[in-house]
């Protein structure tokens, strides 16, 4: 399957007023095409109760659901994986979750690009683009430029990360990005559902 344009990564430590639930469902109703649950800080047992519900919401509004980091848990609620740099490979997360799951990984040059692109992901996630609060990055912002580069160079859909907003959101796709993904802009929103349906908008002029 081809990956969707737009993701939403949900998140509850740059706010605390709505739940990963909450997120899920408001992302789902403004028009999110893909959606992360990513929480660094939950064991298990606690993250694989979110996922479960989220699973469903997911399946509600026929959206692709999308489990950072926890290959069993994606295995176990039928949702795919993204893998950071020191995450599972993607070979070992093809043996667990089958030939047919969807599995990206991130970049952040133009040779790690070339890495995931050879090891079989599904989807390459780029950045970060811009300058980002919402994970602590060691590195800088790799900037539009680069994107684009690795945007014309990759035959996997180049989904772009970090510091996207509605403001900038149109020059990513322009750059050749198949899509992006955003925390602070919808779950930093006072109205994530409405942010969502903004930035559905601006992603949908660059579509075929």
């Amino acid at each position: 399957m081809t990956i969707g344009r737009f993701h939403v990564i949900t998140d509850v430590s740059i706010q605390t007023r709505f739940t990963h639930e909450e997120l899920a469902e408001m992302a789902c109703e403004g028009g999110a095409h893909v959606v992360q649950l990513r929480d660094k800080s939950l064991g298990d047992d606690d993250f694989l109760k979110i996922a479960l519900r989220i699973a469903a919401i997911c399946r509600r509004h026929e959206a692709t659901f999308i489990v950072n980091d926890r290959v069993e848990i994606a295995r176990e609620v039928g949702a795919g994986v993204h893998l950071g740099r020191g995450d599972a490979t993607i070979a070992e997360a093809r043996a667990v979750l089958g030939p047919r799951a969807v599995i990206g990984m991130s970049a952040g040059s133009v040779e790690e690009a070339f890495a995931v692109q050879a090891a079989g992901a599904a989807y390459l996630g780029f950045g970060h683009i811009f300058p980002t609060t919402s994970k602590p990055k060691e590195t800088p912002a790799v900037g539009v430029e680069l994107l684009a580069a690795v945007a014309r160079q990759s035959s996997l859909p180049v989904i772009a990360i970090g510091g996207i907003t509605e403001s900038n959101a149109a020059r990513v796709m322009s750059s050749g990005a198949w899509g992006i993904a955003v925390i602070g802009a919808v779950c930093g929103s006072d109205d994530p559902r409405a942010a969502t349906e903004r930035l559905r908008v601006i992603v949908d002029r660059f579509t075929d």
